[in-house]
Parts: C-alpha cells; sequence; structure tokens
C-alpha cells in the first residue's frame, strides 16, 4: 500500500502545490480497487461533489505516473487504463466485449520471459503481458 503521508512529503519536495482539490484527488485514487481510468476519477469527483476540474485532475494522474505511484497498465479502445503501483507483477487478460480486466502472474511465463532474455543477451527492466479476447461471462452471451 502506498504510504499517503510519504507521497505528500515527496510533491512537497518537489514543489508541487497541494491544494485541497489535488489532496481529494489523491485520496480517490488511492483508494481505487483495481483498473481505473481518467473518466472514472471525473465522474467519482463530481459524484462526491469535489470541486477538481478535468485539467486538475489530469495534471494530479500525470504527476503521479512521473513519480512512480500510479502505472499506466492498459490501453484499449481510446481508453488508458491505471492502476496503484504498489503490487507485485502481474499480467492481464482483457474482454474485448465487456471490457473485463483480469489479472494473473504465472511463472511458466515469467520463466520464458527470462530465458528469450538472456539468448538473445538482453537486460530487461520491466514488461508488459496484455492478451486480448473474450471473457467466460461474454462467451455465455454469445451462444445464448
Amino acid at each position: 500500500m502506498i504510504n499517503k503521508e510519504e507521497l505528500i512529503k515527496k510533491l512537497k519536495l518537489k514543489n508541487f502545490k497541494l491544494t485541497r482539490q489535488r489532496l481529494e484527488i489523491i485520496d480517490e485514487i488511492l483508494n481505487f480497487n483495481g483498473h481505473f481510468e481518467i473518466e472514472d476519477l471525473v465522474f467519482k469527483s463530481r459524484e462526491k461533489n469535489l470541486k477538481a476540474s478535468r485539467s486538475t485532475i489530469y495534471r494530479t494522474l500525470a504527476i503521479l505516473k512521473d513519480l512512480g505511484y500510479i502505472e499506466e497498465v492498459i490501453k484499449l479502445n481510446n481508453k488508458t487504463f491505471y492502476e496503484v503501483a504498489n503490487k507485485e507483477h502481474h499480467d492481464h487478460l482483457i474482454c474485448l466485449s465487456c471490457g473485463k480486466i483480469i489479472e494473473f502472474h504465472d511463472e511458466k511465463i515469467e520463466s520464458i520471459q527470462n530465458e528469450v532474455c538472456k539468448k538473445y543477451n538482453f537486460k530487461p527492466v520491466y514488461h508488459r503481458l496484455e492478451i486480448f479476447g473474450i471473457c467466460k461471462d461474454c462467451q455465455k452471451k454469445e451462444k445464448v
């Protein structure tokens, strides 16, 4: 879990303004379970009557991404999905029908990726695996 106080100290150290709106947006981001897109933040802020503008939300998200607290994980249908960067490494299955995102981790896949890097004398920094398809719920709907 990301320590909010540590995050605020880092923002102050980098001379970012800590307005009430920015702090409220940070709270919303840190409270998200799973993946989200910017429009989810806009919707939540309006739903809670927060006075944050769309541009403040975009700027805050960009700052948190640059500082490594948020990760851009998936681009799908002209949308970018993010998640808080405090999880163990995992990969994603993405349903092209309903947009569901399923996280998974498989040691065999990790091992194969490491072997490929070793074979080509390639030093990996990070990787991201996304498999696009149709989830079991949507497959059931298609059969009806």
